[in-house]
């Protein structure tokens, strides 16, 4: 079946990240261990900080060194209110700007909730929500869920969480399982000194850890081991020269598991869209799928990666190869519940995998 969407290549949209976390869960720690191990990607910082003196944001300005861009009367990473965040979204998202990703770093004062809808509200073709990732204090958990209980609301809303400062806690598989119970099916990964793989947030070329200038909390911890940052997550890749029926794919994704934290690549629909390849980006509970033509000369099929922690890989594998059609046969309805995450005129107006914000 042919949908009515405009099948124009769409550009390549940047993901958005909400780093949150209360005041000294090591988000300032994490984002700088993300410019340092990016990989050659090029990350936008926005740092949403409070105070007449931007500490957070003079440390993150320090790491960025020689991949600061310009963008006019400022750098890439910008202490910015609220109400600027649009502006900066859009520098930031500018193609001459040559960003891969951008991380807003809420203040520790700050409602993620917010940052998250102004995201989702963005219309910008540019960027694309990539996720609310709440960092926590493992040594700390229980005196700031007595001082912030609302800590327990923004776990809910997660769609990562990072239990950072593990090594300090005296009893972490406890932190570890209740920070779990509080969350609506987010992944969780332990960490300690922020350090997790960047290739579960964003996609980066793997390289040498270029050197910048260290975070104020790696001067005091320079002599913490690296750790092997793979063992933090678990991946699929998922290729099918099978076209995919959109009714099972869909329950599939409607159903995705704990811990599954982001889909991407392209899906093959056989007869019921032959002029289009659908790439679908999934963070969290967001879900979005962009229809595309074929690139001439290639072949038609559907190629995924799964990405997550504690994810049964095997199992997962399994309800993908069931959800290819060996004789499709396409019907009007079909594609229904695929269009119904195609942002335009075909999808929804409010896109019902948005996170319940």
């Amino acid at each position: 079946m042919a949908n009515s969407q405009d099948t124009s290549r769409a550009p390549q949209q940047i993901p958005v990240v909400v780093l949150a976390g209360f005041l000294g869960s090591g988000k300032t720690t994490l984002l700088n261990h993300l410019l340092h191990r990016s990989g050659g990607s090029r990350i936008g910082a926005i740092v949403n900080d409070f105070g007449a003196i931007e500490i957070d944001a003079m440390a993150v300005a320090g790491a960025l060194g020689d991949s600061t861009v310009s963008l006019g009367n400022g750098c890439l990473c910008c202490a910015v209110d609220a109400g600027e965040l649009d502006l900066y979204l859009d520098r930031l998202a500018a193609p001459a700007a040559g960003i891969d990703v951008i991380v807003i770093e809420a203040s520790g004062l700050a409602e993620p909730q917010e940052l998250v809808r102004m995201v989702l509200a963005s219309e910008h073709p540019g960027i694309v929500y990539g996720g609310l990732v709440e960092v926590v204090d493992a040594a700390e958990f229980d005196d700031t869920r007595a001082k912030h209980p609302e800590i327990d609301r923004h776990l809910a809303l997660a769609d990562l969480v990072v239990v950072n400062k593990l090594d300090r806690a005296a009893d972490a598989g406890r932190v570890l399982g209740l920070v779990r119970s509080l969350t609506d099916r987010a992944a969780v990964v332990p960490a300690t000194y922020g350090r997790i793989d960047p290739e579960f947030l964003f996609d980066c070329r793997p390289s040498e850890e270029r050197v910048g200038q260290l975070s104020f909390d790696d001067l005091h911890e320079h002599t913490a081991p690296a750790g092997h940052l793979h063992t933090g997550y678990d991946s699929l890749s998922f290729p099918s020269d099978v076209p995919m029926e959109p009714r099972r794919l869909m329950r599939f994704l409607d159903s995705r598991p704990e811990g599954l934290y982001r889909i991407k690549g392209y899906v093959d629909f056989g007869p019921y869209d032959p002029a289009n390849r659908y790439a679908v980006h999934a963070v969290g509970r967001f879900l979005r799928f962009y229809p595309e033509p074929w690139p001439p000369g290639e072949a038609r099929r559907t190629q995924l990666v799964l990405i997550g922690s504690g994810i049964d890989t095997d199992a997962l594998g399994k309800e993908l190869e069931a959800c290819a059609d060996d004789a499709p046969h396409a019907d009007e309805h079909g594609m229904w519940g695929v269009l119904r995450y195609v942002r335009g005129p075909a999808g929804a107006e409010a896109d019902p995998a948005d996170p319940p914000v």
